[in-house]
């Protein structure tokens, strides 16, 4: 029976492993994104079931989605979707969505966040366009509440990631990292990091493929090595974002900060707006400082595919949101 069991286990595994791996193609294909914009009843059904995962397609929506989660006791952070730009007109009017939450968030003074990718704004596009882009959205959120977070992304860009963050840390306090845990460079990038820098960091297990030996997959080893970097930056005394859903990965983070008696000003949870609902909700009631990550835009076709690839079991939630 035991080997049985086994058997179902490892067709299960690769049953989910195959089906988040299709629904990550799917987000990339331009042809499946041209067909679903050109119909209205498609659109419009997968839409409702990336509500429960984006804060609205417009501003006005995401800041009062943002208003609902700190009224629950929750800080936020805010990000307009969008990734790898293909003209210098898409890269400025990123900047300027990135700008108009910087000034809407900046009167308030409530210790807001807004995340990005550097692609967004042009950095893959034109390197000076993407540096000079970056500045003006630093300059914009300086001497404010607001802090910048620069978003990891695909393997190939992860030196020129670090570079424009190592850049602007240096002028602008304000600016910050994501770091992946998974990319074996990554305990390396982190030394350098707590050296050369001041600024927060938020560590995410990491979700890009690439090269196999360039990262470790997920199990218990990268598991070891995400709570490892976050010992050293307990150990540093350095800020933390712990960006997981793993409630493997909290209940391993909760005996470090009770041991170390971290103070809860230099750490949080943080988790994607829609998933870890529970979890999240849990922490923020046992007095742990907790922040949802919200994303906002007309661009979630990819964000939906990818929520649902990392847990294909999200299907089955997408079809009932959808029916309802």
């Amino acid at each position: 029976m035991a080997n049985n069991n086994t058997l179902v286990e490892t067709e299960e595994t690769t049953i989910r492993k195959q089906a988040s791996d299709a629904l990550r193609k799917a987000a990339l294909s331009e042809e499946a994104k041209a067909y679903l914009l050109s119909n209205p009843v498609l659109f419009n059904l997968l839409l409702k079931a990336a509500r429960r995962y984006i804060g609205g397609e417009t501003l006005e929506q995401a800041l009062e989605t943002r208003k609902e989660l700190r009224a629950q006791g929750y800080q936020t952070s805010l990000e307009f979707m969008g990734e790898n730009v293909t003209t210098v007109a898409e890269a400025n009017e990123a900047t300027h969505e990135f700008l108009r939450i910087i000034e809407a968030l900046k009167g308030e003074n409530k210790g807001d966040r807004v995340t990005l990718d550097l692609s967004h704004i042009g950095l893959g596009l034109d390197h000076k366009l993407g540096m000079d882009n970056f500045r003006k959205l630093a300059k914009a959120s300086e001497n404010t509440s607001i802090d910048l977070f620069i978003s990891a992304e695909g393997l190939d860009r992860t030196d020129e990631v670090l570079d424009a963050y190592f850049h602007f840390s240096r002028e602008f306090p304000h600016v910050n990292l994501t770091l992946q845990a998974y990319l074996h460079r990554t305990k390396n990038d982190l030394a350098k990091v707590l050296k050369e820098s001041r600024g927060k960091v938020r560590m995410s297990k990491g979700a890009f493929d690439g090269p196999k030996e360039l990262y470790l997959p997920r199990g218990p080893e990268l598991d070891d090595r995400y709570i490892e970097l976050v010992n050293t930056l307990l150990e540093a005394k350095r800020f933390c974002s712990f960006a997981t859903h793993d409630p493997k990965m909290v209940e391993r983070i909760m005996p470090l900060l009770k041991q170390r008696h971290i103070d809860s000003s230099t750490y949080e949870f943080e988790m994607l707006f829609g998933i870890g609902e529970s979890l999240l909700q849990r922490l923020k009631n046992q007095g742990y400082p907790c922040r949802r990550y919200v994303v906002y835009g007309k661009e979630w076709y990819l964000y939906l595919c990818n929520r649902i690839a990392e847990n294909p079991d999200s299907l089955f939630r997408a079809l009932v949101d959808i029916m309802s």
